[in-house]
């Protein structure tokens, strides 16, 4: 079992930056990577962002690229994603997820992004 926790979510205006954070606990796997993915209202589940633990390679989607980065503290057992240059069209429930691609075996509770115009 893994645990996922996701913090960092919030309201901010476009333009503007938030981190958020999912920190990661019980029986990790080193072939695992940690995604983010958004549902935003009304919309389909989308994938943001992705990072091997044990490589750091990374992954974007073309939405995000240029602006989200990901990240992740192999300490601290948690991945990051820095959103810069917010949009409104940024808002949605953000998930961190664990897995292989195609595959996911855990998925944190979500954390609301709200980006105002």
């Amino acid at each position: 079992q893994v645990q996922l926790v996701e913090s960092g979510g919030g309201l901010m205006q476009a333009g503007g930056s938030l981190r958020l954070s999912c920190a990661a606990s019980g029986r990790t796997r080193s072939s695992y990577y940690t995604h983010w993915f958004r549902r935003a209202p009304g919309k389909e589940r989308e994938f943001v962002a992705r990072i091997r633990w044990s490589s750091g390679n990374t992954y974007l989607a073309d939405s995000v690229k240029g602006r989200f980065t990901i990240s992740r503290d192999n300490a601290k057992n948690t991945v990051y994603l820095q959103m810069n240059s917010l949009k409104p069209e940024d808002t949605a429930v953000y998930y961190c997820a664990v897995g292989v691609p195609g595959s996911i075996d855990y998925w944190g509770q979500g954390t609301q992004v709200t980006v105002s115009s």
